[in-house]
């Protein structure tokens, strides 16, 4: 967040105060706008009552135990990286791109708490934002590729640390056994699992968060609830979303496949058209191998604001069917970008 902040000057529009849960005190970090040179006390609702807008990424437990004391004493815009206050009546999910009428109109009737939406649903949103603007969605299931970063810094090294085993186990003999040894070889290497409780290099996991209602877990529970949420849907025109979240042996940047329900047959240039025009990030790629290979891959887009979306082709369900593949960095989109995006928009405000 703090890179993207800097990199489009965000801090030269505020004064900034940074604050610490466990460092107040302490040499604060430095940015290339005006801000004070020690870290304040994040738990001291006395000094963060004098903000007028906080950015907080520092998780829901500390939302759920700041934001009421500090509400009661404060009106102030609080905008939170956390999920705790995502689905309260009081909060906006903020992915402007996408919502920037709903976040307008929150705005002007007194709304003070936003939150990032989930990392997954906002990639969706971004990549598929056409066809949501020109109303075509009926139901869509998303199967979701999720990268190890996305469960946190802990589970990413992990990962690293286990590749790192896999390879010691084989590196001798790689070039000498069968591929039949080398596999057996992978399997029955004892790999680290302090973090993910499993083995995540060269396999996967096919569950994200805890269980819910239906058979789901949260994360994909989030799919249904968060789209329509941001997209500032009535009952009566709920988008359904469902299906399944895996996690991948990847660093970084979640892929996703769909299947789309639209509401009628348009003919695919057009739907294509739709996609590539809804926002600057988004980019069509043509349904080729070369381009697939090359365009639509975590390698192609990590570290990059780019959502690239391919393999779109009509199903052999009907012409109301559509597939897609789309990739994006949920690093930048799940978190950071829409959090300073919102800063820019309720200072303009």
């Amino acid at each position: 967040l703090m890179g993207r902040m800097e990199e489009e000057g965000d801090f030269k529009l505020v004064k900034t105060r940074f604050y610490s849960t466990s460092n107040a005190g302490g040499e604060a970090p430095k940015c290339s706008g005006e801000s004070d040179p020690l870290l304040g006390d994040a738990m001291d609702i006395d000094d963060l009552k004098q903000c007028d807008t906080i950015i907080s990424c520092q998780g829901g437990d500390y939302t759920n135990e700041i934001l009421p004391k500090l509400r009661a004493v404060w009106n102030g815009y609080w905008i939170d990286a956390a999920s705790a206050k995502r689905m309260d009546a009081d909060t906006i999910i903020v992915l402007d791109p996408v919502n920037s009428d709903v976040i307008q109109a929150g705005l002007a009737g007194g709304i003070k708490t936003f939150a990032g939406g989930n990392c997954t649903v906002s990639l969706m949103l971004l990549a598929l934002g056409g066809l949501f603007k020109a109303d075509l969605v009926e139901w869509l299931s998303s199967m979701s590729y999720q990268a190890a970063s996305g469960a946190g810094q802990g589970h990413m090294k992990e990962l690293v640390a286990q590749m790192g085993e896999v390879h010691n186990a084989v590196q001798d003999t790689l070039h000498t056994t069968t591929a039949v040894e080398v596999e057996e070889a992978v399997r029955n290497t004892p790999m680290t699992t302090a973090v993910w409780g499993h083995p995540l290099a060269g396999s996967l996991l096919p569950w994200i968060d805890k269980a819910v209602d239906a058979g789901q877990t949260r994360e994909e529970w989030k799919g249904d609830a968060e789209t329509n949420k941001i997209l500032g849907l009535p009952d009566d025109k709920r988008v359904i979303v469902d299906g399944l979240c895996v996690r991948v042996g990847v660093l970084r940047c979640h892929s996703q496949a769909f299947m789309i329900k639209l509401k009628k047959d348009v003919p695919l240039p057009e739907l294509e058209a739709m996609l590539a025009a809804h926002n600057e990030w988004v980019s069509v790629i043509p349904n080729t191998k070369e381009a697939t290979l090359a365009h639509l891959t975590p390698a192609a887009v990590s570290g990059t604001l780019k959502i690239n979306i391919g393999r779109i082709h009509k199903m052999k369900q009907g012409g109301e069917y559509l597939a897609a593949f789309s990739v994006g960095d949920q690093l930048l989109w799940g978190a950071a970008e829409p959090l300073r995006r919102t800063l820019r928009i309720v200072l303009a405000y």
